[in-house]
């Protein structure tokens, strides 16, 4: 299984934010923001600041996607 964030960057344009303004409402770091867009492994700490900015639920944010077989 493999952490996929489609739908944090589907809930950010829903709600007119860019990821500058996510970094800055939620206080999470460019490193984690980079990992988010890598589709990289985040604390739920993160994710926890992400939704309260958002206010929103975790699983608006982060769904488990099977890994593709290479």
């Amino acid at each position: 299984m493999a952490a996929n964030y489609a739908k944090l960057w589907k809930l950010l344009i829903d709600k007119n934010i860019n990821k500058t303004t996510l970094r800055e409402i939620s206080g999470i770091s460019t490193g984690t923001l980079a990992k988010l867009g890598k589709n990289d492994y985040v604390s739920t700490e993160v994710l926890e600041k992400i939704c309260r900015a958002l206010q929103c639920d975790i699983g608006d944010v982060i769904e488990f996607v099977e890994n593709e077989e290479h």
